[in-house]
């Protein structure tokens, strides 16, 4: 039976038994401080099966998911993506009854009306398509890419699929084809000269030009290093800053939008591509600080990180390697790639009003693919001791992702 005489007494002589410095504490004091426990008080044993915490691994118990355990969460030097010369890239075509006039109530702000955007990389793949959805939303366009054959190509193309769509319409939009190597200063400002000599301003930019390759790292070619870089990179910051120049001397607002990729954020697997991830993710990073310098510009700047899409030259590539193909959608929660029209939408808000009070951001259109790839490596191949699971092929991942993993008793009950 509870004594509450008993009880106060025992407090009381608690309290009196203090030490002088403990007896100025608040009378709300604890008896001990809120650091101390009982067990690192004792003097510990270097034994480790009598030390828990001396025993205790995080390695995986043997063959837990693999032959080698972790294999799954790194990079295969023994993958290599054969990627075909310029002269052999399959062409993208342009999307296929998707844009054009719509009479569905939209908001205004989403219009590109009168203005005039410049998609570097424009004449196939993301940059063709995403183009092609500025057209829709309004804009006039300068297609630049490295190949003018190409662009003016791409530029008739987006016309006349205009005009499809839009039957009876006479304003056709302004769409004419540059040439430019991004990755040459000069290139790049006899570039704008053009564009701006047959359309008479520029407001929104986007830097799709660039390209990935793989090698292991210690065998990577230093001068293929330097192109890469060249492209992605120089190529983004170039066009960027001479853009802002021409807004800046217009004292007009502007947005522009760079291509990064979710290999800004994660580590791709299985194709070691370093160099790239670190490409993406100095676009990414670049976007974010030109964000700052030119906000008092009214100078937009944001990125969009695609996750896998599946243009022609990736459709050509997973076609010729199914594995591949089965493990990259493994790690996408849609159990499905992307298209480049998915990013029609992302890149025509961003250019447009409907975004005026965002900059600095990283848009990610990969269906969370990044966060997903990350938590796999981190939180379920690096904890295999805590969650027990098995894996035997890595394509068929996420169903025992969502099947066989025995989640300790702590996590249920928080969830």
């Amino acid at each position: 039976m509870f004594k509450p005489t008993a009880a106060r007494n025992a407090i009381k002589a608690l309290n009196t038994a203090r030490p002088t410095y403990a007896a100025a504490r608040p009378a709300t004091g604890l008896t001990r401080p809120l650091s101390y426990t009982a067990s690192l008080g004792k003097k510990k044993s270097d034994d480790p099966t009598k030390d828990p915490l001396l025993s205790a691994t995080t390695k995986a118990p043997e063959g837990a998911s693999s032959e080698k355990e972790g294999q799954f969460a790194r990079t295969d030097e023994s993958v290599h993506i054969e990627y075909p010369p310029d002269s052999e890239m399959p062409t993208q075509p342009v999307a296929q009854g998707r844009g054009g006039m719509h009479f569905k109530r939209t908001l205004a702000q989403f219009s590109l009306e009168k203005k005039v955007s410049v998609v570097t990389g424009g004449a196939r793949g993301l940059g063709l398509v995403m183009g092609q959805g500025l057209v829709a939303s309004g804009s006039d366009l300068a297609i630049i890419d490295l190949n003018k054959d190409e662009a003016e190509s791409a530029a008739a193309s987006l016309i006349e699929q205009f005009r499809k769509e839009n039957p009876g319409l006479e304003d056709m939009p302004n769409v004419t084809a540059h040439y430019a190597d991004v990755a040459n200063p000069d290139s790049v400002s006899t570039a704008m000269a053009e564009v701006l000599a047959k359309h008479g301003q520029i407001d929104n930019l986007v830097t799709s030009a660039g390209f990935t390759e793989n090698f292991e790292a210690i065998n990577y070619p230093f001068d293929r290093m330097q192109k890469l870089w060249g492209v992605n990179v120089d190529g983004t910051y170039l066009f960027a800053i001479n853009v802002a120049k021409h807004l800046i001397e217009r004292k007009a607002p502007g947005s522009i939008v760079m291509i990064g990729s979710m290999s800004g954020a994660i580590v791709n697997v299985p194709q070691p591509q370093a160099p790239y991830n670190a490409a993406k993710a100095a676009v990414r990073h670049l976007a974010a600080s030109l964000a700052v310098e030119w906000a008092g510009h009214d100078i937009r700047v944001n990125c969009i990180s695609p996750g896998y899409m599946l243009t022609a030259l990736t459709r050509k590539i997973l076609d010729e390697n199914p594995q591949l193909r089965d493990q990259w959608t493994s790690l996408i929660p849609a159990g499905k790639m992307g298209t480049p029209e998915d990013l029609m939408g992302a890149v025509t808000f961003l250019l447009s009003d409907a975004s005026k009070y965002i900059t600095g951001a990283d848009l990610r259109v990969d269906a969370f693919n990044d966060n997903t790839t990350y938590s796999l490596n981190h939180a379920v191949w690096g904890q295999q001791s805590l969650w027990k699971y098995s894996v035997q092929y890595v394509p068929k991942l996420v169903q025992p992702l969502h099947s066989s993993i025995d989640f300790p008793a702590p996590y249920a009950k928080m969830h």
